[in-house]
C-alpha cells in the first residue's frame, strides 16, 4: 500500500522568534524553514566552493543537534568549513589540534585556585563553544578521545561534581585522515556510533580550484562572511523540525533497513536503535530543507549512507575479499522496498 505523507495544515509552528509548538509543521513553516537553510548553505558556499551537498550534510547534522565526522586528508577544507558555519550563525568557533600527548582537561576545562579570592575557579575549554573543529581525533588518546565523546553526549561537562552546559546550539565536527595511520588510536564502534553522520570533504573540482587559485591574495575566505541568523534561532529551527510529519509506513521502512543491516551475512554488527533515530531526526530536517512539512522515501534513502555506513561492522572474513560498508549499504538500500512499493 502506497503512503500517504500529507499532513494536516491546522495549527503550525512559529518562525526562528518564539517557542515552536507541539503541533505538526505546515506548509508555510517548511517553506520559511527551506529559504533560510538555504540562505545559510549559500553563506557558507561563498567560503567552501562546489561543495554544496556537503554543506547541506553539516548543516543538517547540525540542525538535527548531532555531531558529524568527516574522513579527509589534509588541506580539504575542513578548518573553513567550521568556521564558515559559526560565522554564518553569529556562534563560537574552536579548533582542537588532537595529539597522543593531549589530557582530558585541555579538551574540557580545568579548576584552578585564585588565590586573591580564596576558591577555586573553573576555566573553559576550547570544547565550549556552537561549533568545535576536533581535528584528527584518532590521534589522542582513548581517555581523551571519551572526553570529548561524553560531551558530545550529554552537551555537558563535569568537573570536581560540578555540572556545566554547552548551551544550543552546539556541533562537534571531527575529522580523522583515512591514509596515515601510524601513531594513532581507532575509534571505538560504540563511539562512532556518537556521530549522527560520516561522510567526506574531498577535494573540490577543476573550476572551484581555479576560483580559489585566482583569489589566493584573501587568505580567509570567511572574513567577509556575515551571519544570516544567530544561535537562538538554530535552536528554534531544531525545535520546529522535530515536529515534520512521519508516516508509520516511513518508520516501518527505516526499521526494516536497520534490520536488513543486522541480518545481513557480511556483517558482524548493524545499526542500532539509535542509529534508527539518527537517520529519523535528520531526515526530518532535510524534508524540511526541500520545503516539505513530511518524509518521503527518498529522504531517508539519501541519507542512510552517511548515517548508516559506519555503524556497520563487516564479518572479517567479508571484510578480507575486499568487501566495504558501503557495498553492503547499497545491497540494502536495493533489496529492501519502499513504503511506495512496499505491499
Amino acid at each position: 500500500m502506497a503512503a500517504e505523507n500529507k499532513t494536516p495544515e491546522s495549527g503550525g509552528v512559529p518562525t526562528p522568534t518564539g517557542t515552536a509548538s507541539p503541533t505538526p509543521m505546515t506548509t508555510q513553516d517548511a517553506a520559511r524553514f527551506a529559504t533560510m537553510f538555504t540562505a545559510i548553505v549559500d553563506n557558507i558556499a561563498r567560503a567552501i566552493l562546489g561543495k554544496k551537498r556537503v554543506i547541506r550534510l553539516v548543516l543538517t547534522a547540525l540542525i538535527a543537534e548531532g555531531h558529524i565526522l568527516l574522513e579527509d586528508a589534509p588541506g580539504t577544507g575542513k578548518t573553513v568549513l567550521a568556521k564558515s558555519l559559526a560565522a554564518s550563525i553569529e556562534g563560537t568557533h574552536s579548533r582542537i589540534q588532537f595529539t597522543p600527548d593531549l589530557l582530558p582537561s585541555d579538551v574540557t576545562g580545568v579548576t584552578i585556585y585564585d588565590q586573591r579570592a580564596g576558591r577555586f575557579e573553573f576555566h573553559r575549554g576550547p570544547v565550549f563553544a556552537s561549533i568545535v573543529l576536533a581535528d584528527e581525533i584518532n590521534r589522542a588518546s582513548p581517555k581523551t578521545q571519551s572526553a570529548l565523546l561524553e560531551v558530545m553526549e550529554e552537551s555537558k561537562v563535569t568537573v570536581d561534581g560540578v555540572t556545566y552546559g554547552t548551551g544550543r546550539p552546539f556541533m562537534v565536527i571531527a575529522t580523522q585522515n583515512p591514509i596515515e595511520q601510524t601513531g594513532t588510536y581507532k575509534l571505538p564502534e560504540a563511539q562512532l556510533d556518537r556521530f549522527l553522520m560520516k561522510t567526506s570533504l574531498g577535494y573540490p573540482d577543476h573550476d572551484s580550484v581555479i576560483t580559489i587559485l585566482t583569489g589566493s591574495a584573501q587568505r580567509d575566505r570567511t572574513a567577509s562572511l556575515r551571519p544570516v541568523i544567530s544561535g537562538e534561532d538554530i535552536t528554534v529551527l531544531s525545535d520546529i523540525a522535530a515536529h515534520v510529519y512521519l508516516n508509520p509506513a516511513i518508520a516501518d521502512y527505516v526499521a526494516r533497513l536497520g534490520a536488513a543491516t543486522r541480518n545481513d551475512p557480511e556483517t558482524r554488527i548493524g545499526v542500532s536503535v539509535r542509529g534508527c533515530i539518527a537517520l529519523v531526526r535528520a531526515a526530518k530536517v532535510w524534508a524540511a530543507a526541500q520545503g516539505r512539512n513530511y518524509v518521503v522515501p527518498d529522504d531517508i534513502k539519501e541519507l542512510a549512507p552517511e548515517v548508516f555506513t559506519h555503524r556497520i561492522i563487516l564479518d572479517p572474513e567479508a571484510e578480507f575479499t575486499g568487501v566495504t560498508t558501503q557495498d553492503v549499504m547499497n545491497r540494502i538500500l536495493t533489496s529492501v522496498t519502499p513504503p511506495a512499493e512496499h505491499k
